[in-house]
């Protein structure tokens, strides 16, 4: 009997976490084939533009982990208040992140707009690349401060199962950005050839149309959670501490974690345009290997969110036990993809003879780094923040990044001036160093916290 009943939640489990994972999964690999798409069409236009769009890109890159960590954390709350049944708790937690979130978007277009080329400088010291760099970002800052709404109001609506609106948005975001960019960037249809700033233009277009699809959806179609001008000035003290309390937490880490990825990016960017063209490609190849990963990270924080937030502790903590073992194949079958992706990336890339060198040996690299992030990733933005555990994120990412591979990274390219190969598995060896800690900080069971009120 109890084994039958065992094989029933095991089914019920797996037929869950498919209709969670399959969606987002699909959202993650279509927010790649974007940044592919771009990577694909500017290397045809030579690696000048390739490496100030990758390096650009550093820009919004950090603004989404922040708006990664608004949500993350918002999400601590909103998993458990679903399982909870709180949908007006839930609102109120969506108006106080929109509310950080479009402060936080207007400020980066603004930088973007204003500053451009002080922001290229931090990145690269090369003229002809911050020249190209400056173009770009002064189009796509238009584009910030719709993508904090948008940013927001999808992942929320991902932690109360509401994963198909996303992964729809973001299909058709994709179409409009690749023909756009075929129209602006080559000059089609009677267009003129824009080169990097057709593909700034291009994704403007796009982020515009998914304000349009959520704006309709929030205001037609959904009738769940419902997005509200009001909510975001909404005054509940206790709620909005509880939100700093998980959130605050959260940003730090992903802004940190965003800082450290971009240090690895200025680290990169002195060593050469050659290794800068090399390395965007190679993080396409991470992005795309870790689509399944990610997807199965973000279904981990919903359906253990939701049990805690529930009261059922044990249905949790079987969750987690049955998520890591899942993170661990997919994380192998992404290692193995990076490795059958690599003679195809390099044979369609426009790259100079260095850069095509520095690229196979970092497609290595990431074909072992890729497992090692899935299964972080899995433990501490899935199983650790769905219990509330958001500060040891924290400690782990700061650890390993800033004292471990950046610190390493850095003294290898300026100071003993070795070479790229070694400077590169140096800066990415952080996800390596986390695995034990992780695997310690699950063991404990201190993320196994209810924390609605």
């Amino acid at each position: 009997m109890n084994r039958n009943s065992d094989k029933s939640d095991s089914r019920v489990f797996y037929r869950n976490v498919f209709a969670l994972v399959v969606p987002m999964a699909l959202q993650n690999l279509i927010n790649v084939a974007v940044t592919s798409a771009d990577v694909m069409m500017l290397g045809q236009t030579g690696e000048t533009v390739l490496s100030a769009s990758s390096l650009a890109g550093q820009v919004q890159f950090i603004m989404t982990l922040f708006f990664f960590g608004l949500t993350s954390g918002a999400a601590i709350l909103t998993a458990q208040y679903w399982g909870k049944g709180d949908t007006r708790t839930i609102e109120k937690v969506m108006g106080i992140a929109l509310r950080f979130s479009l402060c936080t978007g207007l400020v980066f277009a603004l930088a973007a707009f204003l500053i451009p080329a002080q922001l290229m400088r931090i990145f690269t010291p090369e003229e002809d690349v911050i020249a190209e760099g400056v173009k770009y970002l002064r189009i796509i800052a238009v584009s910030y401060v719709p993508m904090a709404l948008t940013n927001i109001y999808l992942n929320i609506m991902r932690s109360v199962e509401r994963v198909v609106v996303s992964t729809v948005t973001y299909l058709v975001s994709l179409v409009t950005n690749v023909a756009l960019n075929a129209v602006f960037i080559f000059g089609l249809l009677g267009f003129p050839a824009m080169g990097i700033q057709g593909a700034a233009l291009a994704t403007v277009c796009a982020r515009l149309v998914e304000l349009v699809i959520v704006l309709v959806y929030s205001k037609k179609i959904n009738r769940t959670v419902r997005l509200s001008v009001r909510d975001i000035f909404v005054r509940d003290p206790l709620l909005f501490r509880d939100f700093l309390t998980y959130s605050v937490p959260v940003m730090i880490n992903e802004l940190l974690w965003g800082a450290g990825a971009a240090m690895n990016s200025v680290v990169i960017g002195h060593l050469g345009s050659a290794a800068v063209a090399a390395n965007s490609v190679a993080q396409v190849a991470r992005q795309l290997a870790t689509v399944v990963a990610f997807g199965i990270a973000n279904a981990t924080a919903i359906m253990i969110g939701k049990a805690i937030g529930a009261g059922d502790t044990k249905r949790a903590e079987e969750y987690g036990g049955r998520f890591i073992r899942l993170t661990l194949v997919f994380g192998l079958i992404g290692g193995g993809i990076v490795l059958i992706s690599r003679p195809i990336l390099m044979s369609v890339m426009t790259l100079s003879a260095q850069a095509q060198d520095y690229l196979s040996f970092m497609m290595f690299v990431m074909s072992y780094f890729v497992i090692a992030q899935a299964m972080n990733t899995t433990l501490i933005v899935g199983v650790f923040r769905a219990g509330g555990d958001a500060k040891i994120g924290l400690l782990f990412d700061v650890g390993s990044m800033w004292f471990g591979s950046i610190l390493l990274g850095s003294i290898a390219a300026f100071v003993l001036h070795l070479s790229l190969p070694v400077v590169y598995v140096l800066l990415m060896s952080d996800e390596l160093i986390k695995i034990p800690l992780s695997l310690w900080r699950y063991r404990k069971k201190i993320w196994l916290k209810n924390i609605t009120r």
